[in-house]
């Protein structure tokens, strides 16, 4: 397996970065990489990590879709990264070949990497920045920059296929489409890549959504490319012909200006006059709309709804032993529950109506008979279980070091549950939206049943942050964080992804940040995707923006439809 000696440590995060004066869009492709499979060809993904401007230290900003079989590949998938003038801003490119479903890069085939700076990327213009890659095999690397225009505006458009060129001699074509943007200098963008239909000649692509922005960066006249390709297994697809249009004619909506022929220019030179075209696209539905934002939800009235879930099982260690992860000695510097305690809900306070928050503790043994729970208030208080602020939190926690036994095994499924059941009682309004942080320091052990609770409250007003805190091995969590692929298990299958890991000993060791800056750092990582994760509720249950609510839930348990308190 290739292995990458002198990749630098590159946890999560942004590296610090403070606001930005300009939004640029990275687009990345590689071509002629090194093969470093044996019966196929590489499936190549892409790290980018920036550096932060006090330490130097790479932290990964983004990653790339995996392209399967291809030594060529063109990424779908942008960054969108703050671009600033007056700073020297590194960036650095690390491409792989994923040998495992594993998140984890050292488990993967490391193709050669680029270190460069942004400033050098937007320098070469709408040519393209071109460099070959180092340590790790052959091939090139080519990242186009641009700077992003603002626009909320979400276009949905679907295309058909009628009498495509069949390319295979067994069969009808398997077509899929791709649309880039070109640049001033005529390089492409890839921005959308559809489905691939297969044994086809008269394919129906699913509709098309995506934003003005990302489509032609809100320029209606920029020249937009179609190109139509046989999907073929090797990984090597067969052209079978391209077209041009803009926005502004796809306005237009459906009619002869937006049924185009597909034309295959090296067919036509071949057969000149005989050559007719290599089929037809036709625009069968297009529409526009300004969709709301994160802030119309809050400015209109939903309430965010914050608790927090701590492991209290053995695996952490004693709390009077510095080494614990509980560690409850240090005054000065916050152990790594209290870390993400203070990260996390130091922002999401900032939402609450309130700011009184459920907190929770599992796995351990709880007076006054010291049972085993998996599901108690770390005030152990159930008479009164909130907790004021973050502060508020933080001495809930404080008292549950002091007063319970930690023991085990490491439950999810029961908090996930419980937020449930309150998430439930609001899933027909807009008015109220919960957010679960579990703090945890090892493995979980009921790992099924957590990934059907979640499944279950993939439909729910409800995102869950997991943050690992020590040095375990957390790859069942990337199971859970389903990025690239909905988590599904018996049969069934997440409506939505709602689930944020992130790994704290990442931001901290050896040339790390301060605590001020871990603290930075992790908030920005794991509150990353709420935004999105609440506006892909507010969609699929097609709620606009709500009035202020009158009542706000009880978390306690004593207002959930048919329970009762714990």
């Amino acid at each position: 397996m290739w292995t990458n000696p002198s990749a630098p440590n590159i946890p999560p995060g942004g590296g610090g970065l403070e606001m930005p004066s300009m939004l640029v869009e990275l687009s990345v492709s590689c071509n002629k990489l090194t093969n470093a499979d044996v019966l196929s060809k590489s499936d190549p993904f892409c790290v980018i990590s920036m550096a932060n401007s006090s330490t130097g230290k790479y932290f990964e900003s983004g990653r790339t879709e995996t392209i399967q079989d291809t030594l060529n590949p063109v990424w779908q998938k942008k960054l969108v990264v703050p671009y600033r003038f007056e700073e020297r801003q590194k960036i650095r490119f690390d491409v792989y070949d994923r040998d495992s479903s594993s998140n984890d890069l050292d488990s993967q085939d490391f193709l050669g990497f680029l270190e460069t700076t942004l400033g050098e990327i937007m320098g070469s213009q709408s040519r393209g920045y071109t460099k070959p890659l180092k340590d790790g095999g052959k091939g090139t690397i080519t990242i186009i920059g641009e700077e992003l225009m603002e626009s909320r505006e979400q276009l949905t458009f679907e295309f058909s296929g009628k009498k495509l060129d069949k390319m295979d001699w067994f069969g009808k074509s398997d077509p899929y489409l791709e649309i880039h943007k070109l640049t001033e200098g005529n390089s492409k963008i890839l921005v959308k890549r559809t489905e691939v239909i297969k044994k086809t000649l008269n394919p129906d692509w699913k509709p098309i959504k995506i934003q003005t922005r990302d489509l032609c960066n809100c320029d209606d006249d920029r020249t937009l490319r179609f190109e139509v390709y046989d999907w073929n297994s090797n990984g090597t697809p067969d052209f079978i012909g391209s077209f041009d249009s803009t926005l502004r004619k796809l306005r237009s909506g459906p009619g002869s200006t937006n049924t185009y022929d597909v034309i295959n220019k090296e067919k036509q030179r071949k057969k000149g006059v005989k050559y007719q075209n290599s089929g037809t696209l036709i625009l069968n539905k297009f529409s526009s709309e300004t969709p709301p934002s994160f802030l119309d939800y809050i400015r209109g009235g939903t309430q965010m709804h914050f608790t927090v879930a701590v492991d209290f099982t053995a695996s952490n260690g004693n709390p009077d032993d510095p080494r614990s992860l509980h560690y409850r000695g240090a005054a000065q510097t916050p152990n790594n529950y209290v870390t993400a305690i203070q990260a996390v809900g130091g922002i999401i306070q900032d939402y609450d109506y309130d700011k009184k928050f459920a907190a929770l503790g599992f796995g351990a043994k709880i007076p006054p008979d010291y049972r085993v729970s998996h599901e108690f208030f770390m005030n152990l208080s159930p008479q009164s279980p909130y907790c004021d602020g973050i502060d508020g939190v933080i001495s809930a926690y404080y008292q549950s070091i002091n007063s319970v036994r930690l023991y085990g095994p490491t439950n999810f499924s029961p908090v996930i549950r419980h937020i449930s059941r309150f998430a439930s009682a609001y899933d027909r309004d807009p008015s109220n939206y919960f957010v679960l942080l579990i703090i945890t320091d090892g493995v979980i052990t009921d790992l099924d049943d957590t990934k059907t609770a979640i499944i279950q409250a993939s439909s729910l007003p409800l995102s869950i942050i997991i943050v690992g805190v020590g040095s375990e091995d957390f790859s069942a969590m990337d199971e859970l964080d389903s990025d690239e692929q909905l988590l599904s298990f018996g049969g069934q299958t997440a409506r939505r992804d709602i689930v944020q890991f992130v790994e704290l000993q990442k931001f901290l060791g050896p040339g790390g940040m301060g605590w001020d800056k871990v603290q930075e750092q992790l908030s920005k990582e794991v509150l990353a995707e709420i935004p999105d994760q609440l506006l892909g509720y507010m969609r699929s249950k097609g709620f606009p923006p709500p009035p202020k609510p009158e009542i706000y839930p009880d978390l306690t348990g004593a207002s959930a439809p048919n329970e009762t308190r714990m």
